[in-house]
Order: C-alpha cells, then structure tokens, then sequence
C-alpha cells in the first residue's frame, strides 16, 4: 500500500478522535464542575530507507485546566473551588477528585456528593456534620463551623503533575497516584454557596466542530484519490503485461 494512504488512514483517525472530543465536551456543557478534553496531537516519524514519512497520532487525551464560571445559588452546602484545588470524594471505584461542589448533609450528619458519595476532608475521612448544630458555614480553607464551632474541614487536592487521569461521572477523576494536600489557601480555596459551571466554551467548540468536520472530508478526499491512483497504477500494469 501506497505512504500515502497510510499518512491519510492516520489523519481520518486522529480527526475522528478530536471530533469524538468535541462531541463529549458539548454534551457536558451544563454539567456542574465538568473540565472539557483536548486532544493533544503528536506527529509519529516513521524511518523508511529513503525518505522519513510523518504520521498523524490518534492523539492523547488532555484535560483542560481553565476554570468556567463560578454562578451563586445560595445553598449554604454548594461550593466553588478557586484556583487549582478539587474536593476529594469516596465511590465505589475509590477516591475521587471533583470541582462539583454540589452537597447534601443526610438525617444522621453525614456530608454527601448529590449522588450520595461521601465527601472527605484532608486525611480522606468522611465528613461528619451535626444535623442537630444549626446553620453552617464554611470558610476558604473548607473549614466548617456550627454555633461557631469547628465540627469538620473540607479536603482541598492537588493533582500531581503527570498524573494519569481517569474519568469517573463526567465531573470526577481517578489518579493513578496520590493527590498532594493544599496548604496555601492564598490562591486556592472555596466559595460558600456558588457552584462552578463547566468551562465548555459552546460556541468555540461548534466552530472547532465545523472545522475538523471539513478537514476530515478533506482527508478523505485525499485518500479517495491515494486509491484511485493505485487502481488505474494496476490497471496500466496488467494492461501492459
């Protein structure tokens, strides 16, 4: 087979990777807390004898660490997260670091996620409320206070760098290693009773939709022409033998 169609089979790959991308971003963009996908493309060398040939990857996966909009609604258990820090949650799965700081306090005091996951605090402990202790307030630092006494702390994450990142619930992460705990609230903390929206640009993502749309017809196109120009390069050949 022709280089060609090779380099244009990689190009259809990675533009439909990008567009899968761009699809997945639109669909959350009212998703509380949700960071959008980027495909960071690498160009792949392969050595022949004479000339190299750069392919086009399938791209990797990167998530973006632009922060969306912080929008008020007054529910004292709803926090934003300024700067780089997440809330650190228990699933099924493990732990979990999310910017959907959407919570619930049950019967018993329990501190929960809206889909019922316990919500941990810096040594990723479940958080213990009074639900007896009056109105709740809680501080930049996630500290939690009722009738002026500490009853709890939210945990405030890093995530490492290089850290391989898995999502769980459109919102959450899995790490592949052990998030750092942030001690310096100066330019990372909470925001009691505003919730992050996702940082999904809608419209910017449908211009990039439309333009990696003709690019993969454009792609096609080439390869459509790779392929006929390897028939007709058979056709002349058997006709001449």
């Amino acid at each position: 087979m022709q280089s060609g169609t090779y380099v244009a089979l990689s190009g259809q790959l990675a533009l439909q990777r990008r567009l899968e991308t761009i699809a997945y971003n639109v669909a959350n963009t009212n998703t509380v807390g949700f960071r959008s996908e980027q495909v960071k493309f690498e160009t792949i060398l392969s050595r022949v004898p004479i000339d190299p040939i750069a392919f086009s990857s399938t791209g990797a996966p990167t998530v973006s660490q632009h922060p969306g909009a912080l929008i008020q609604t007054g529910n004292p258990l709803d926090v934003a997260i300024e700067g780089e820090g997440w809330l650190a949650i228990l699933t099924p799965a493990g732990q979990v670091l999310t910017r959907d700081g959407r919570m619930r306090m049950t019967e018993a005091g329990e501190l929960q996620t809206l889909s019922g996951f316990p919500v941990l605090d810096v040594g990723g402990v479940p958080i213990q409320l009074d639900p007896n202790g009056g109105s709740i307030i809680i501080a930049r630092d996630g500290t939690i206070t009722q009738n002026n006494l500490q009853v709890g702390a939210l945990g405030l994450f890093r995530i490492p760098d290089n850290a391989i990142l898995t999502r769980y619930d459109n919102s959450g992460f899995l790490l592949d290693r052990r998030p750092e705990p942030i001690i310096n609230f100066v330019q990372d903390g909470v925001v009691q009773g505003y919730v992050e929206k996702a940082n999904v640009n809608a419209v910017e993502e449908l211009s990039q939709l439309i333009l990696v749309s003709r690019s993969f017809d454009a792609v096609t196109a080439a390869l459509n022409e790779t392929d006929l120009s390897l028939r007709e390069a058979i056709r002349t050949i058997n006709g001449s033998s």
